[in-house]
């Protein structure tokens, strides 16, 4: 079957008619998620944009930018490029400074999504990434097919059921110049590692589609997730009022819930995700005296028992 026909089923993603902007490394991924979508541009009235952005992590990365560039002037895309001023100083800084970025040109061009170039492969490996680092059921089911990024712009991942062996065969097919980020090899990110060792690893003695059943795994889960989250809605305003958090109806709620609420109403308090031990340090407070502290979470914020209610105070 050919990889256009596999991107059907995410074509609801993409309503005909829809302006685009395409984030593009230069790497197999994106250049083959912006040639399918050049192909689809015509029948589907899309208006495409491409974004890239320099990290300046390595030298000769711009060349990266010019063969990208090169590349959408032969095809017609309007090109924007980014360059940082210093190199973010962590992956996670770099996908801040990213979905910041494409948010701020899409909305300056009214174009109304962001579309990457996430396969099937990077969600069977956050799951598993995620997993290690011992998420729960919300953080295995991350990495969703879309979500809103800001401003009225929706951030899409139309190649999540396709392996990256797949768009690497593509880009070959097609003849397209793929750029080489030497930082992928490097071992010491433990992305890399995961993808380089241990995927390959559980292929070939534990499960040859492993990639699949993770990716399958983390929609199971993401589904559960929201389900989870809706029924916790149904009971906020009573939990919290006033930015405290009521004993009685936590306790009254499926252990699951109480999770997701304490973890949600940390969230909020604490300005970060909190972890397992912070939730349950916070159901510990449950039938705990009036005046009860927990030991400080973040930022020197403790969990005091006022009463009925559970209250973030300062340490």
């Amino acid at each position: 079957m050919s990889l256009r026909r596999r991107l059907r089923p995410a074509l609801g993603l993409l309503p005909p008619g829809s302006g685009l902007l395409v984030a593009v490394s230069g790497g197999q991924d994106s250049l083959c998620l912006l040639k399918l979508l050049v192909d689809l541009a015509p029948e589907r009235g899309l208006h495409l944009h491409v974004g890239h952005l320099d990290h300046r992590w390595r030298p000769g990365s711009e060349r990266d930018a010019q063969r990208v560039a090169v590349l959408c002037n032969v095809w017609g895309v309007p090109f924007h490029l980014e360059i940082a001023r210093t190199p973010p100083a962590s992956e996670a800084a770099a996908r801040a400074w990213r979905y910041c970025w494409l948010e701020q040109i899409a909305r300056g061009l009214a174009l109304e999504r962001v579309v990457t170039g996430h396969t099937l492969s990077d969600r069977a490996e956050t799951v598993l990434f995620n997993l290690l680092r011992g998420s729960g059921g919300a953080g295995l089911g991350s990495l969703d097919w879309e979500r809103p990024l800001g401003g009225g712009v929706r951030l899409v991942r139309p190649l999540l059921g396709i392996t990256r062996a797949e768009t690497g065969a593509y880009c070959l097919a097609h003849h397209l110049p793929i750029c080489i980020d030497e930082s992928n090899a490097n071992l010491t990110f433990r992305r890399n590692r995961i993808r380089l060792e241990l995927m390959p690893y559980l292929r070939e003695h534990f499960n040859p589609l492993v990639e699949q059943t993770l990716a399958r795994t983390g929609d199971i889960l993401h589904a559960e997730s929201e389900l989870l989250e809706s029924l916790l809605d149904e009971h906020w305003h009573s939990l919290v009022q006033e930015g405290r958090l009521h004993r009685n109806t936590l306790a009254a709620l499926p252990l699951a819930l109480q999770r997701r609420a304490v973890r949600r109403w940390l969230s909020v308090g604490l300005g970060r995700q909190p972890n397992f031990e912070h939730i349950a340090a916070v159901l510990g407070c449950l039938s705990a005296p009036n005046r009860t502290r927990t030991s400080p979470l973040a930022h020197s914020l403790l969990v005091e028992v006022q009463g009925e209610w559970l209250g973030l105070v300062g340490g």
